[in-house]
């Protein structure tokens, strides 16, 4: 396989979803903890990377066996099975060195943290198989922003916090002869779920713009997503009501001090963000609109991580 036929297959552009929450976990964990181990970060790195461009080949060739519609806009050009007319022997073996090189490299992180690792990276990469896989994929159901968003958007960066504080006890399981004790701090917790919201929002606003645009084609090839059970109206005021919750999710962090003042310069993203809505609301594509939904969670989440980083320089400048 060309590389630029493997690229295309596992849709490298799309990336920015598993990378970005990492390096907002990872600038937030060394904010709020000044901990870094650059060891369990590659690790993480490749594991994550491998699993979601499985999931994208997976899907690509899911959608390839399963299409009933085989003409138009997303079905020729986005799909490198059929562009490229790839053999399904050598997507398959593909599929399977990226399977086996995120497990490899999952279970030596797990054997360099510890059991809640080893539980929440087993949980990942079930929900990011049955995303494409399986009798029902959740990709094809009404779940799957709410999967796509809770997985990407939090786990990812609630991970990328923990594998450089395991040791502090934010999330502990202990076994016993008699007992199983699992302890959280709260707070520790909470704070990390506020910071990574706007991530959460933006990824299953991805989704939800994908799945917007393609209402008539997923209905032909029976993929009953969130837009086709609530209607194009009603997934298109969810679209906007998500990116407002992201920010405000911003501005939470700010009052209650989980993130630097310097992240009040992110609200700034808010001017393009809303132009980009207004242009979705208005027209919904994906030769057209689509890349909004991608851009706005780059720019927001990306502001995020440089503004946290601008409070980290801060912070070793003032100590």
């Amino acid at each position: 396989m060309k590389p630029r036929s493997f690229l295309k297959l596992v849709e490298i552009q799309t990336k920015v979803a598993s990378v970005i929450p990492v390096l907002l976990g990872t600038v937030y964990a060394f904010y709020t903890y000044n901990r870094f181990n650059l060891k369990n970060f590659l690790l993480m790195f490749v594991s994550l990377i491998c699993i979601d461009m499985c999931t994208t080949a997976i899907n690509n060739y899911i959608d390839f066996k399963k299409a009933q519609k085989k003409e138009g806009y997303g079905y020729e050009k986005h799909n490198a099975i059929v562009r490229d007319n790839l053999k399904e022997r050598d997507v398959l073996i593909t599929i399977g060195l990226l399977l086996s090189i995120a497990i490899v490299f999952g279970i030596l992180l797990y054997l360099n943290t510890n059991v809640v690792v080893l539980l929440l990276g087993m949980l990942s990469f079930l929900i990011g198989i049955t995303y494409t896989f399986g009798p029902v994929p959740t990709s094809r159901t009404p779940l799957g922003e709410l999967l796509s968003g809770g997985f990407m958007g939090l786990i990812i960066p609630f991970l990328a916090v923990y594998i450089h504080v395991y040791d502090q006890d934010i999330v502990n399981i202990k076994v016993d002869a008699q007992d199983l004790i699992l302890s959280i701090s709260y707070l520790d917790v909470l704070k990390i779920f506020l910071i990574s919201l706007p991530a959460a929002t933006g990824i299953a606003n991805i989704m939800l713009a994908n799945n917007i645009c393609d209402i008539e084609d997923d209905i032909i090839n029976r993929r009953y997503t969130l837009p086709i059970y609530i209607g194009k109206d009603k997934a298109l005021i969810l679209f906007r009501s998500l990116y407002y919750i992201g920010f405000l999710a911003i501005i939470l962090s700010i009052i209650l001090k989980v993130a630097p003042l310097a992240v009040l310069l992110a609200l700034l993203t808010y001017v393009v963000v809303h132009k980009n809505i207004n242009a979705f609301m208005q027209l919904q594509t994906k030769k057209d609109t689509f890349v909004f939904s991608v851009q706005n969670f780059v720019i927001v989440n990306l502001s995020l991580v440089f503004t946290i980083g601008l409070g980290i320089i801060i912070k070793l400048l003032m100590a």
